[in-house]
């Protein structure tokens, strides 16, 4: 895994390793029968599938804001915890992937966050000198769909384990969440697509260089072997919607040639699709670096 960078257009884009971690491949995969999804993903003798926790930095040269977007898991959570998850930070954190490419975390002005389940969140609190939770970016507005931030309020039964209060109540209680609604548009050139399928009010990062499109895909793709329509995470909370999420967005991928980074896999930074929005394809796969 590297930490690539490139410039595109008037923003300077640098990929953020916050480390690994592992979840149930049935969950990653749902009704996906584990003797199709083994062959594309390995995993542990407890069924668990690495995964990256993979963001970005951009560095708007119109504007001179400094936006990260997601932030990782974190490192606050106590041993049970780190187990349970697979939390492998030896080679890359958050912070010092920021300070690789000459950033501190005090640089950062705004947090684009793509909805707030913990692998998203989690490393914008963390535990201060008197061991108590802070932000992480102090200075900095926290950026949430408004569907998503209703839905962290008002959980659903099924995504509520997703919501860790060490994360929600430092974020609610320091006023520094604001509200996008679909079509916001950061500045010229950094707008989002929403999408509904994984949770209420998923945003995604479109970044454009004046010719062409980066998408950042957070948990709409999570990894390649996601592209097919059917292979929908568990986590779903509206699987069929999200059929519908892969099929706009993917539509609009494969003609225009846009380039999709991806968050969580391992093996793929960014890619572009081929094929048709029924049976896409990765086309070209590379990093920041081959920009």
């Amino acid at each position: 895994m590297t930490l690539s960078k490139a410039q595109f257009g008037n923003f300077r884009l640098f990929t953020l390793e916050t480390g690994t971690f592992l979840l149930d491949g049935g969950s990653m995969f749902g009704v996906v029968p584990k003797t199709l999804w083994s062959r594309l993903l390995e995993c542990d003798e407890r069924n668990r599938v690495l995964l990256t926790a993979r963001v970005m930095l951009v560095h708007s040269a119109e504007t001179g804001r400094v936006y990260l977007i997601d932030s990782g898991i974190g490192h606050k959570f106590d041993e049970k915890f780190e187990k349970i998850y697979g939390l492998d930070m030896s080679r890359h954190t958050l912070e010092s992937s920021l300070e690789y490419h000459g950033f501190r975390t005090s640089d950062i002005t705004d947090v684009v966050f793509t909805h707030l389940h913990f692998d998203h969140c989690g490393g914008a609190v963390r535990h201060g000198d008197d061991g108590q939770p802070e932000l992480t970016f102090p200075k900095a507005p926290h950026w949430v769909h408004k569907a998503q931030w209703d839905n962290v309020l008002h959980p659903n039964d099924r995504e509520i384990s997703s919501f860790l209060p060490e994360n929600i109540e430092p974020l609610r209680e320091s006023g520094q969440i604001e509200l996008v609604d679909d079509g916001h548009v950061y500045e010229p050139g950094f707008e989002i697509v929403v999408v509904e399928g994984h949770t209420p009010g998923q945003q995604l990062p479109l970044l454009s260089d004046g010719n062409r499109n980066l998408l950042f895909a957070a948990d709409l793709l999570p990894t390649t072997s996601h592209l097919p329509l059917p292979w929908v995470m568990g986590f779903d909370t509206r699987p069929l919607l999200t059929l519908e999420d892969k099929k706009r967005v993917f539509s609009r991928c494969i003609r225009e040639n846009i380039l999709l980074f991806l968050e969580h896999d391992p093996h793929h930074e960014l890619v572009t699709l081929a094929g048709t929005p029924q049976r896409p394809s990765v086309d070209w796969a590379g990093t920041l670096d081959d920009l």
